[in-house]
């Protein structure tokens, strides 16, 4: 299971910091010292709330994971039925948002996920956060009629995590399409997998 942060302003404060620098500094600027400058605590407190760095890596997944999910699944954002169009529109209209607003968010998600995959024992608290999300969108392909929503909720995942990638830190990152674009882009991707027929 994800940690959770602990819900003190502090706790907070510091895994915020956290995600922070791995935005300003990278992997290589985030210690206990730095999280307590940056945040103006004394000395040492950051050591009191995660003792090691791999607890202070599991508050930045766990903070991480609880941010992003108030930018891609806001309370106003519309809860789509099993329309085409509908189901696009939502979509980019979460995606539109992390790219416009959140950025910052894509960064330090990038910088936790490379470090995930050299240490095991962050790994486990990274999938365990990602699959809040996996999940309602496996769900949401199950409603919209789709024959195989684990591979087709991989496939909107892919297409997402390329845009997005692209957008931030790759060949497109001074590009954000309009959302009225993103949301054509899905809408082909959902008509291609819930109107084709099945490949033998």
């Amino acid at each position: 299971m994800a940690a959770r942060t602990p819900g003190t302003p502090r706790a907070h404060l510091i895994a915020d910091t956290a995600l922070t620098l791995l935005v300003e500094r990278g992997m290589r600027g985030l210690t206990h010292r730095a999280v307590d400058e940056r945040a103006g605590l004394p000395q040492g407190s950051t050591s009191n709330q995660a003792r090691t760095r791999q607890a202070l890596l599991e508050a930045a997944v766990a903070r991480q994971a609880e941010r992003e999910a108030k930018v891609l699944v806001p309370p106003e954002l519309p809860v789509p039925g099993g329309d085409i169009e509908e189901l696009a529109a939502a979509l980019a209209l979460a995606l539109h948002r992390h790219l416009t607003d959140h950025r910052e968010l894509l960064v330090s998600r990038y910088e936790l996920a490379l470090e995930a995959t050299r240490r095991p024992e962050l790994r486990a608290y990274y999938d365990a956060a990602a699959r809040q999300f996996r999940e309602p969108l496996v769900a949401l392909m199950n409603a919209a009629g789709s024959r195989a929503p684990e591979r087709h909720a991989l496939s909107l995942i892919s297409w997402s995590e390329g845009l997005m990638f692209s957008c931030v830190a790759g060949s497109y990152h001074d590009e954000v399409p309009a959302e009225a674009e993103i949301r054509r882009g899905f809408t082909e991707l959902l008509r291609g997998m819930l109107t084709a027929e099945p490949l033998g």
